[in-house]
């Protein structure tokens, strides 16, 4: 019995991983000239929510709905009518989906409080602590910062590091975050991706060098093969004139 539990779990965990991939593709299209695939973000809730209703007990198919809608919440204000991407700093947070933010943010509490931590629920207590600051500069970045890094020991990754580089940035300023850019340039897995470059640029601009972040820009343009994203990724690099 406890065997076929643990395979039970495990096939579990691949549905999730699969959901998971299906939405980040719809919610940020790897390549092409579309930002996002509506229908391959609303295929996945669709389908979290039905793996919800079939084992509500398990709190990691709870988080990842969770995440999944508090997510999704910002979509309206993430594209410009061109499609030009929107920072979530910069998004007009009143468009965002009223409905979705409740909904996920009770999702994930309930979670974190009944069972053991996973990535799932960790990814959306995150997404949940910056749908419900007013504005972003009311964003509680110490507390993103500390789930960043629970995130990390519980599932390590190298993006969940990268976006504790970014939390740690906006704690302790954007030398702190540097340093752990600097950890992730010789990781395999992330260091060809135009993320890592991209969060440098950022950093960069932060610290005030913007020839350096300007130089970082290009180069993350050049390394994605998003459109949006591109285009995206050469205004900053204007921007950081």
């Amino acid at each position: 019995m406890a065997g076929a539990g643990a395979e039970q779990a495990q096939r579990l965990g691949v549905v999730l991983h699969v959901l998971y991939l299906v939405f980040n593709e719809g919610y940020t299209a790897t390549s092409g000239t579309r930002l996002e695939r509506a229908e391959l973000t609303a295929q996945a809730i669709r389908l979290a929510r039905e793996l919800h209703r079939l084992v509500p007990g398990d709190d990691e198919v709870a988080g990842l709905l969770a995440l999944m809608l508090l997510t999704d919440a910002r979509r309206p204000a993430r594209t410009t009518p061109d499609g030009s991407l929107v920072p979530l700093s910069e998004q007009d947070r009143m468009l965002w989906d009223a409905d979705a933010i409740p909904e996920g943010v009770g999702l994930v509490t309930s979670a974190l409080s009944t069972g053991p931590l996973g990535p799932y629920q960790l990814q959306a207590a995150i997404a949940a602590v910056h749908d419900e600051a007013p504005t972003a500069e009311a964003t509680d970045w110490a507390q993103i910062l500390a789930l960043y890094t629970l995130l990390e020991r519980v599932a390590p990754n190298p993006m969940a590091t990268l976006n504790r580089a970014v939390a740690l940035a906006m704690v302790q300023g954007p030398a702190a975050g540097l340093t752990v850019l600097d950890s992730l340039s010789t990781d395999e897995r992330i260091a060809a991706s135009h993320h890592l470059v991209s969060v440098r640029a950022h950093l960069l601009a932060m610290a005030g060098d913007r020839d350096a972040a300007r130089a970082s820009y290009r180069e993350a343009a050049r390394r994605t093969i998003s459109e949006p994203e591109r285009r995206h990724l050469l205004t900053r690099a204007v921007r950081s004139w």
